[in-house]
């Protein structure tokens, strides 16, 4: 096997490293989080360099690029911060769900938009009792005119404040099966009737978590995804390359939480040495970075097999279920080894751990990863 990247790939990932280690290092990354400010700016300096064209078609403004270079991007963007490449990645999800699903309006009209930076996304699935069950969920759609009107609530949305176009899954039809009468509409969260909370959380500062309580909010027609009652389809379709690409934010933050635990490490001296040439602390490091390869390894192997048109259920959800759980436990490893200095606000490995405890629960969590590759395996797992 050949792990080696083209010369336009180690081009292209040396760029987005200076780039991130000029424009967002890390004591921007700590203003940001002291400050719970959304980037808006790093973004549309992004979009200038052509990042967010990377996996779109030519003919929408973009360069075509494949699931690799994709994700090889997604890891240079969250070393300093998951939540950075996170905010990049949510409106291209989105955009990839219309060029996949949505009507030839829908595409001109939104994915050019997403290409040059000018729009933020969200996507609204979770509700107060649909969280992995997402086909449990009971906000109501009703056909009204030549449009729908939307009635519910959704819970730990993403980035909804910021956000100048929102996904949402939507219950159109409460007598098919619970998987068949979903529908994806394109909703404003400007529109009338929409209430958006911020909801306090012990992480992830800069992209809020939000609650919408929604009452008669009209959409029009024109903003169904896909076909009526078909939302599961078009919901299910984006999901590979949307974990892979937390998958490589997980990596990226991983090797910078090493690194920092091994710097430290080989700088904090006690009983005369530095407590990295310890046994119980070197042999911790070298745990750590095999973990990060390790995530590393999955990450890449099942972005090549999306690229190769290979399926690859199985192996998404391993890479997610492992890197996800692997930086949350690093994080609380590199906290032991900084000591004192890790738990104190100065530092960034408090802000890592914070940020790390909520991915092993959201984009799917461990248990549902452990489920999917359960069954993957033939198990009938319930």
């Amino acid at each position: 096997m050949d792990f080696k990247f083209t010369e336009e790939q180690e081009i292209l990932k040396k760029s987005v490293r200076n780039f991130m280690d000029k424009e967002c290092p890390r004591e921007y990354v700590r203003e940001l989080d002291e400050k719970e400010e959304f980037p808006f700016e790093l973004y549309k300096k992004m979009a200038k360099l052509g990042w967010y064209g990377l996996p779109f078609p030519e003919e929408y403004g973009g360069s075509g690029c494949g699931p690799l270079d994709f994700i090889m991007v997604g890891e240079e963007l969250c070393r300093f911060s998951y939540e950075i490449g996170a905010g990049y990645g949510v409106p291209i999800f989105n955009a990839l769900t219309l060029l996949h699903h949505g009507s030839e309006e829908q595409k001109n009209r939104y994915i050019p938009k997403v290409v040059n930076g000018e729009m933020m996304w969200s996507i609204a699935l979770t509700e107060p009792n649909a969280g992995s069950d997402v086909a449990s969920l009971v906000t109501s759609a009703v056909p009204e005119g030549d449009g729908f009107v939307i009635n519910g609530q959704k819970v730990f949305i993403t980035g909804a404040d910021v956000a100048n176009i929102m996904t949402m899954a939507v219950r159109t039809d409460k007598d098919l099966p619970r998987h068949k009468g979903i529908s994806m509409l394109l909703v404003d969260p400007k529109s009338p009737g929409i209430d958006i909370r911020v909801i306090k959380t012990l992480g992830r500062k800069i992209i809020h978590a939000t609650e919408l309580f929604l009452e008669d909010v009209r959409v029009p027609e024109g903003n169904l995804i896909g076909e009526l009652n078909g939302g599961w389809e078009v919901l299910m379709s984006g999901l590979e390359l949307e974990r892979l690409f937390a998958c490589a934010g997980y990596v990226g933050n991983a090797q910078t939480v090493v690194d920092d635990a091994l710097d430290h490490a080989k700088q904090r001296v006690q009983f005369g040495r530095p407590i990295g040439t310890f046994q119980a602390i070197g042999h911790m490091l070298a745990d750590m970075q095999t973990e990060v390869d390790a995530a590393r390894l999955l990450t890449y192997r099942a972005a090549w097999m999306v690229e190769q048109g290979i399926p690859c259920i199985r192996e998404v959800s391993m890479a997610k279920l492992f890197g996800s759980e692997s930086l949350a436990r690093l994080t609380n490893q590199g906290m032991q080894i900084m000591g004192g200095y890790g738990y104190s606000m100065e530092y960034d490995m408090q802000r890592y751990f914070r940020d790390a405890r909520i991915i092993t629960v959201s984009a799917g969590s461990s248990q549902m990863q452990r489920t999917i590759i359960a069954r993957q395996m033939g198990l009938k797992v319930v």
